[in-house]
């Protein structure tokens, strides 16, 4: 980034921190995290003054590439369209991707991500090897292609390596269109470290890993896996009805219930989607503090179903957001369509926050920071310690206009479009004003670029 240093602090009439609602909060920064929170008292000439401030979004799930074919797959056949028949046309584009392309798009998506008030993502980054299913001369070529977008954007980045070696349960061989996906343990032991120094010049990355869905990988490789790293662990699961019936199938056992009877799951776990499980399932994701990672708009981009969310929530289930295919990048969306789903499941209004007390818009603005910081192995919220990942809402705009304390959160996600967000500040530094990342030319235009190539 070429911005200007952060200012020391930041002067808040209204802010949210952690126990709710404040007046007159001063934040110092120090090194890019938050130093000190004082509410109730004056700014200081130096101050940064906004009149809204509330944490930057965490975007738990997101594979960037898949941001260049967005609206590209909205063709189906005479029996409709279906998640499976979608991947193929995926490995097709997939297949295509070099890595300045790679790079490219990332970074359009990132900065796309940071204009709509998300402030770190968990790249879960499959895309390893070239062409031909050969590994570059540096095996973590495109983690370091994922570092120089998130570099140049600025956005926080949880980098999540994905270990895939199978086309689906008991070990099946991969198939030709994976094999730009492909690692054995040993080779995914050398990408982790090459990934470690490829996030090295970024402030605040973390290193995770993904062992991308129990059809990829064998309880074996599971096992051989998790001590690889301290990390976040993220997985997909139980995403579409036939991979539920295929789990079945092979062992007896439903997705979900198979992990928690074959790992110590528990809170540095990250479970995508999870759509279909059962009660006894969701208990057990309760109970072992997961994060349920949930994707609405690609959920419903790709007719996944719907989380039981209205349950997992009243039983305290820990939860976050994430853009996944990136055919549409937007913050406040992801919530919005959250709380719709269970409102079309439901039939009713406001039915995801535990109690009538509860504003639908701050639950899930709350529980998304809380949950999404969690499953990328970051602090959370305007407190000391954590990145100082700021969004100031504009006052001014007609949705926002003459709220105040909740009613903010509540018509920023329900009744809101473009320019509700007029500043973001990540890691304390600012790379979105007026609703407009400070790159976005120079970055759009590298996009197009690499798009014209791959596409043409």
């Amino acid at each position: 980034m070429t911005d200007a240093m952060s200012p020391p602090a930041f002067h808040a009439a209204h802010a949210l921190l952690p126990d709710g609602w404040a007046r007159d909060v001063r934040l110092q920064v120090r090194d890019g995290c938050i130093a000190s929170v004082d509410a109730g008292v004056p700014a200081q000439r130096s101050d940064t003054a906004v009149e809204i401030l509330v944490p930057g979004l965490p975007n738990l799930h997101s594979h960037a590439f898949q941001r260049g074919m967005a609206g590209l797959t909205e063709i189906g056949g005479g029996d409709g369209d279906s998640f499976w028949s979608w991947r193929e046309l995926m490995y097709r584009f997939l297949a295509r991707l070099v890595p300045d392309a790679v790079e490219a798009i990332a970074a359009q998506a990132y900065m796309e991500m940071l204009e709509s008030g998300f402030t770190r993502v968990g790249e879960f980054h499959y895309l390893h090897h070239d062409a031909d299913g050969n590994a570059y001369a540096d095996p973590a070529e495109m983690s370091a292609r994922i570092a120089a977008a998130a570099a140049q954007t600025g956005i926080g980045l949880t980098l999540l390596p994905v270990f895939y070696a199978h086309a689906d349960f008991g070990g099946a061989a991969p198939n030709p269109a994976q094999r730009r996906l492909i690692h054995d343990v040993d080779g995914f032991a050398r990408l982790l470290e090459g990934a470690r120094g490829a996030l090295a010049s970024l402030p605040d990355a973390v290193l995770g890993m993904a062992p991308h869905s129990l059809r990829a990988v064998t309880g074996d490789e599971l096992s051989a896996l998790l001590p690889l790293n301290d990390g976040p662990v993220h997985i997909h699961i139980a995403e579409q009805l036939r991979e539920v019936d295929a789990c079945v199938a092979w062992s007896g056992l439903r997705p979900v219930r198979w992990l928690y009877e074959h790992a110590a799951v528990d809170a540095r776990w990250c479970l995508v989607h999870a759509t279909h499980i059962d009660e006894d399932e969701r208990a057990r994701i309760v109970a072992s503090q997961a994060v349920a990672g949930l994707c609405p708009i690609t959920e419903a981009n790709l007719g996944d179903g719907l989380f039981p969310m209205q349950a997992f929530a009243r039983e305290g289930g820990r939860f976050g957001v994430g853009s996944d295919s990136n055919v549409l990048i937007d913050a406040a969306e992801e919530l919005r369509l959250l709380e719709y789903g269970q409102r079309l499941s439901l039939r009713g209004r406001n039915v995801i926050a535990p109690d009538a007390s509860r504003s639908s818009g701050r639950f899930l603005f709350d529980g998304a920071v809380a949950g999404g910081a969690q499953a990328l192995g970051v602090a959370a919220g305007l407190q000391v310690g954590a990145s100082a990942d700021l969004l100031e809402l504009d006052a001014t705009h007609p949705a926002l206009v003459g709220r105040s304390g909740d009613a903010l959160l509540d018509s920023w996600v329900f009744a809101a479009r473009n320019g509700a967000l007029r500043t973001v500040w990540r890691h304390g530094r600012a790379c979105v004003s007026g609703g407009r990342h400070h790159q976005r030319d120079a970055i759009t235009a590298r996009f197009a670029q690499a798009l014209r190539g791959v596409l043409g």
